[in-house]
């Protein structure tokens, strides 16, 4: 049997005296497609942060890949996509091959050359996303949805083995966003890549997500979607704290 790919102990965590996060326990296995659920200020984004090694827990135990995340080593296994619609400026003079080639950075180092076949592995991470005739285009000529499917290149050419992504479809038109989870079912489908989607909107998680964990400052379900699908919305509205509605 293998080892989780991340695994968190009695985790919490604290911003100047307030609970953040209280004793949060769950797992993520090889493969997993885990749609992490909850409202604004649940702690989904300290939850990352400390995934991610930015922020050290008040409390409890992480391990990647079977090892104490203060030893672990290979920061380029995980890649990140966080709501860049929010914050990235579209007048950024670079092309989309540049801003893919750019997330070679963390593997090869921030002073080292690129390998010689960088260009091909470029095309690579764009064919994975379906945006291989934008190699040439200025990344501010693109849709937020194609800006986003970039971004998703970026942390592929690195070739990682999971993906986090932080509210991916902000910025994303309604029409786009169906079509943009497809493609994320394929990698994780095709590539075996473990991902973990976090979201607010319990509408998003659909029929191809393999795992549901549903936080508010600590864990009130993690397990199959399945399971998720047959939980009642009174359930629900008392881990949001709030009225929540599960579309289908």
């Amino acid at each position: 049997m293998t080892n989780p790919i991340i695994q968190l102990q009695n985790v919490s965590f604290q911003y100047d005296g307030t609970q953040a996060l209280n004793n949060i326990s769950f797992q993520v296995e090889q493969g997993d497609f885990l749609a992490l659920l909850g409202p604004n200020g649940s702690g989904k984004s300290t939850l990352l942060k400390l995934i991610l090694g930015l922020l050290k827990p008040a409390s409890g135990e992480i391990e990647l890949f079977g090892e104490s995340i203060q030893s672990f080593k290979q920061r380029e296994w995980i890649g990140y996509v966080s709501q860049k619609s929010n914050a990235f400026n579209s007048g950024f003079p670079a092309t989309v091959a540049e801003v893919v080639k750019s997330g070679l950075t963390k593997k090869i180092g921030l002073f080292n050359h690129y390998p010689k076949d960088v260009d091909k592995r470029v095309i690579k991470a764009l064919e994975a996303v379906g945006m291989e005739n934008f190699a040439t285009r200025n990344i501010g000529q693109l849709s937020g949805g194609q800006q986003q499917r970039v971004f998703i290149a970026r942390a592929l050419i690195a070739e990682p083995k999971l993906l986090i992504l932080d509210e991916p479809t902000v910025g994303i038109d309604h029409e786009n966003v169906q079509s943009f989870y497809d493609m994320l079912v394929k990698l994780n489908e095709e590539r075996q890549i473990t991902m973990i989607l976090v979201t607010h909107d319990v509408d998003i998680v659909s029929e191809h997500i393999s795992h549901v964990a549903c936080l508010n400052k600590t864990i009130h379900f993690h397990g199959y979607k399945n399971d998720f699908d047959h939980i009642s919305e009174q359930k629900l509205d008392a881990w949001y704290g709030h009225k929540v509605r599960k579309i289908h």
